[in-house]
């Protein structure tokens, strides 16, 4: 009688110092879950990492037996590319160490935490680093797909803050990859996704930022063209210092909402200043603000960075069904904005939203080239979510996002962000890596030859002469 992967495991991986899970084990259930309910994937094993050794012993098992290997930080990947069935789930989630150097303003931060971990360590120095906007979200994957964020406009992606990295490769060696170390690596980390190795180890540069002026602007739905228009014209104007994103969306029914506005259909801009100063705040949002009615609700105030960036978390606990896709963006032009009016009054549910991320400021400091992350020239990320807690409303959730996304694609650039795609195929992970999908080719080649790490929006490893 044959035995089952997680068998064999406990009996070959003696040195492993975590958990091993398999299907016939007692919370196996929990220890294969993800974010996304729309993704059901059953691994033969999961194992749950303490340390790099841990991760090494998980990798060589599952090369040496052929079986599918996924990784997961915070498991928030839309496409569920954080799992898989049938193969070995590496799970990351017991690295939590967070260590902030305070005078060197760094922070050096284990591949299993989230970001509301190392936002709340940071902030207790009056520092941050840019992250996204769910605090919820695993640092390794959102870091490695590039890192857009509340704080873009101002200090850049994440990966513009990534000092260093510690990896297991499909080999089982630990390298670390830096601007002197392993620099190959270094330059395809930085938005490549996890493509060449298992990040157990992150360290970032922080910035003095403690508070912020943050908090959303919502106009009724029915303004969406002239609200997104008089956006698109100011934003690229804006100071550096004042991030916002774009949004269509419903007023969530809960404080610290007005009631008479819950669940209404709105527009608006979701914005975070970076600085403590209301005054000033309220001078950078005033050109859009005067350009446009009255709004339904202005909220920015004075708060700590974590609390804007942990502002989605309630709104979206896992457990719901998810659908998107993304695009990166040059133009507007009228005839995208009637679209995006059009698709944004039809949202099917109350969850389900468009935001609209500006790219520009420091982001536009580092060009295409500088890391693998291709868009420096872009000037927003769009992604169309359909979300839903009902499973019964997948179908209806998900025919929206795709109508969404393909009556704005041909206003595109062309890829879109890693993060935000589904598994739509390669054409499009090469649309989006566009000219360094080659260079990104030849280091997969050399560092992940098999392509054992394939379970992800995926860089086919180069053919040798």
């Amino acid at each position: 009688m044959s035995i089952t992967p997680a068998q064999a495991a406990r009996q070959e991986l003696t040195g492993f110092e975590g958990k091993l899970t398999g299907p016939e084990d007692s919370g196996y259930e929990e220890a294969r879950s993800i974010y996304n309910a729309m993704i059901d994937r059953r691994p033969a094993l999961v194992a749950s990492c303490t340390n790099a050794k841990d991760v090494a012993h998980a990798v060589g098992f599952a090369r040496e037996r052929g079986l599918p290997l996924a990784v997961r930080g915070g498991g928030h990947h839309g496409a569920g590319l954080g799992s898989c069935d049938d193969g070995v789930l590496v799970d990351l989630s017991p690295l939590k160490d967070i260590q902030v150097d305070a005078e060197a303003r760094t922070v050096r931060v284990g591949g299993g935490c989230v970001w509301g971990e190392v936002d709340r360590a940071t902030n207790a120095h009056g520092l941050a680093t840019p992250s996204g906007i769910i605090s919820t979200t695993g640092v390794g994957g959102l870091t490695l797909g590039g890192g857009i964020g509340h704080l873009a406009r101002t200090h850049g992606l994440t990966i513009d803050n990534l000092l260093e990295a510690d990896l297991v490769l499909a080999s089982g060696e630990q390298v670390r990859a830096s601007a002197d170390e392993n620099a190959d690596l270094y330059w395809a980390i930085r938005g490549g996704g996890g493509n060449f190795g298992v990040v157990t180890s992150f360290r970032f540069r922080l910035h003095e930022l403690s508070t912020v002026v943050a908090g959303p602007t919502f106009w009724p739905v029915e303004l969406g063209a002239e609200v997104l228009t008089a956006y698109r014209d100011f934003i690229p104007h804006a100071p550096r210092e004042l991030n916002g994103f774009f949004l269509f969306g419903s007023v969530p029914p809960a404080p610290p909402f007005p009631e008479d506005l819950h669940l209404r259909k709105i527009c608006g801009v979701v914005w975070c200043y970076a600085g403590a100063d209301p005054e000033a705040a309220a001078r950078a949002m005033a050109p859009l603000l005067d350009a446009l009615p009255a709004p339904l609700l202005h909220g920015p105030a004075p708060m700590p960075h974590p609390a804007i960036q942990s502002a989605f978390d309630g709104l979206y606990p896992p457990g719901d069904q998810w659908y998107w896709r993304a695009d990166f963006v040059n133009e507007i032009p009228a005839d995208a904005v009637d679209q995006h009016a059009k698709f944004g009054a039809e949202l099917p549910t109350w969850k389900s939203t468009m935001h609209l991320y500006p790219i520009d400021g420091a982001v536009h400091d580092h060009g295409p080239t500088d890391t693998a992350w291709s868009y420096r020239d872009a000037r927003w990320a769009s992604v169309f979510a359909g979300v839903d807690a009902d499973p019964g409303n997948a179908e209806l959730i998900k025919r929206w996002c795709v109508d969404y996304f393909e009556a704005l694609h041909p206003f595109s650039a062309g890829g879109a962000y890693v993060n935000m795609m589904m598994d739509e195929g390669q054409e499009r992970v090469r649309a989006s890596y566009r000219d360094n999908y080659a260079r990104l080719s030849r280091i997969k080649a050399d560092r992940d030859p098999d392509n054992l790490f394939r379970l992800n929006q995926n860089i086919q490893p180069a053919q040798r002469p």
